[in-house]
């Protein structure tokens, strides 16, 4: 039974301790021979969404129209729970021509964690257009007898297994149980890629949240905690744990981080994740970038998030 690295123990204790992921159960799924991934799983009813910043995701929906039963559609969202009913509603409603009129639809997942709106949109049209994106051309095709709904689904394990994707701190959030799958030991996402289930509201982080205290009172008389050297607001990253002191370059701690990586880092420019050199704590690195942009702040509003909805017909 293959079991987790202490550094990736303390990865997963340390983003459930933080709220990153607010489910109550966890079980790892390990093969027999060299795989294993880290599920978080809901063991009970789970009666509140999870709350997302900055939300970018790219979805799945599967048609239950009995006319049009087993179809799917792939698209971006910033917010999910606004565009299932603009689909369900149709093209009137801000819904798309592909499921005009043919609900109702489900959406059976969300994959969300992209740095920005350019990034979920590269992955949605991946995934939209398997055998025209140059990262797939190893991917086998689609099989007579292989329904629609499960070659979309090992789409997408092949996606979060090869670049760029498979640096990002993604999540991947199953919305609908009865539809859920489980990916193969040799198909599963990489290991800093959560696997969550339940329901999930898109929040901004508004200017307030943005101009965080701590980044406000960084002052250019304080000295990156790696290089000694004196550091702008601007170029400053903090620890995700707000009782930690540090406060370094990004520069400087993108190279300790990569250092930690096996090839070292090489030919990469950003890290997966890393050890905070001060207080110890293993973080992603997307998890840092997402504090300096605002999130993980206290939310200082109940609006969902109503950002402009972008989607590739």
């Amino acid at each position: 039974m293959i079991t987790l690295s202490k550094s990736q123990h303390n990865l997963v204790v340390t983003r459930i301790r933080m709220g990153f992921v607010s489910h109550t159960a966890i079980r790892l799924i390990n093969s027999s021979l060299l795989f294993s991934h880290i599920v978080f799983e809901v063991s009970e009813v789970q009666t509140m969404a999870d709350v997302v910043e900055n939300f970018y995701g790219v979805y799945l929906l599967y048609c239950k129209n009995p006319k049009y039963i087993g179809r799917t559609y792939i698209g971006f969202t910033v917010n999910p729970n606004r565009r299932i009913n603009q689909h369900n509603k149709g093209l009137k409603s801000g819904g798309a021509r592909r499921t005009n009129n043919k609900g109702p639809w489900v959406m059976v997942l969300v994959v969300h964690g992209f740095p920005n709106e350019i990034s979920a949109l590269r992955f949605e049209w991946a995934w939209q257009n398997p055998e025209r994106s140059r990262r797939l051309n190893h991917l086998a095709k689609k099989n007579y007898n292989e329904k629609i709904y499960d070659f979309s689904l090992r789409v997408l394990s092949e996606m979060l297994r090869v670049g760029p994707w498979h640096r990002l701190p993604l999540t991947l959030r199953w919305l609908s149980p009865e539809y859920m799958r489980d990916f193969p030991p040799e198909l599963q996402p990489p290991l800093h890629m959560p696997i969550v289930y339940g329901h999930v509201v898109s929040r901004k982080v508004l200017k307030e949240a943005y101009e965080m205290v701590e980044y406000e009172e960084i002052s250019d008389a304080v000295a990156c905690s790696i290089c000694n050297a004196f550091l702008h607001k601007e170029d400053a990253l903090t620890c995700i744990d707000i009782s930690c002191p540090l406060v370094v370059h990004i520069f400087c701690l993108s190279k300790k981080f990569l250092s930690y990586e096996k090839s070292g880092g090489q030919g990469n420019i950003l890290p997966v994740e890393g050890t905070c050199p001060v207080c110890g704590e293993n973080v992603l690195w997307g998890d840092l970038i997402r504090k300096k942009n605002g999130c993980y702040a206290d939310l200082v509003t109940d609006d969902a998030c109503d950002g402009k909805e972008m989607e590739s017909e």
